[in-house]
């Protein structure tokens, strides 16, 4: 039980510290606060008069890591708002699912346990792919796009978390178009905040990249109608 807590306790505070380098933290702001209160939860089901099962943790990590799998693999790969769901909850998954197995192996016969090593394998290789798309690979620059649109519209444009940072952290090599609608927002907000040198320096690499023209008007139209929310000048939201 000991191991389960202390799995369940330092992957949430492991998924809590990268949420705070992803362009949407509270995703997987979420899914730590799910892990380290089942591992309280666990922990407390360690002092009851009754004694829990011993396959109750790992049928929780199932649960709770396919769950995550699923739910991450969408956030990952076709909303591209989050890519540290998806690992570290296949990580649960592969640890339960496999505890399980392992369990039940005296008791298998040869073919289920063909079966259940097949299945076994299957999980790591699909924890190695989620691994490395996620946290090698990394996230995406329109990810970065989209969460710096959605700050623009907070209001939040200077310091660490503004709109400015996401969007500097927005180039793809294989998108160049992405790179254009970043160069396109900054030109525009620093344009509203009055730095007319930052706005030419980025105007000057939207032209290389096919000017304005190469954008959607409709990205234009959202960055002015998200500017025009907010009042101008060289604020700042540190």
């Amino acid at each position: 039980m000991l191991f389960w807590i202390a799995l369940f306790a330092g992957l949430g505070l492991t998924v809590f510290y990268y949420s705070r380098h992803q362009p949407f933290p509270e995703i997987s702001s979420r899914f730590a606060l799910v892990l380290l209160v089942t591992g309280a939860i666990l922990w407390l089901s360690t002092t009851a008069p009754r004694e829990t099962g011993e396959s109750v943790p790992a049928v929780v990590a199932t649960v709770i890591g396919g769950a995550a799998v699923v739910i991450g693999v969408v956030q990952m790969s076709i909303l591209r708002n989050d890519v540290i769901v998806a690992p570290f909850g296949g990580v649960l998954l592969c640890m339960g699912a496999t505890s399980l197995m392992v369990d039940r192996w005296p008791g298998m016969e040869q073919t289920e346990q063909i079966g259940s090593f097949a299945v076994a394998s299957l999980l790591v290789m699909l924890e190695i792919y989620l691994a490395f798309r996620g946290l090698v690979v990394g996230v995406q620059g329109i990810s970065w796009s989209k969460s710096g649109l959605r700050q623009v519209r907070r209001g939040l444009i200077h310091g660490p978390k503004g709109a400015i940072s996401h969007f500097e952290r927005s180039w793809d090599m294989e998108d160049p178009w992405i790179n254009a609608m970043s160069h396109a927002a900054l030109a525009l907000i620093h344009r509203h905040s009055g730095d007319v040198e930052a706005e030419r320096e980025h105007v000057v690499e939207l032209e290389k990249a096919g000017g304005w023209e190469s954008v959607d008007q409709s990205w234009i139209e959202a960055i002015k109608e998200a500017l025009g929310q907010i009042r101008s000048g060289p604020n700042r939201d540190d």
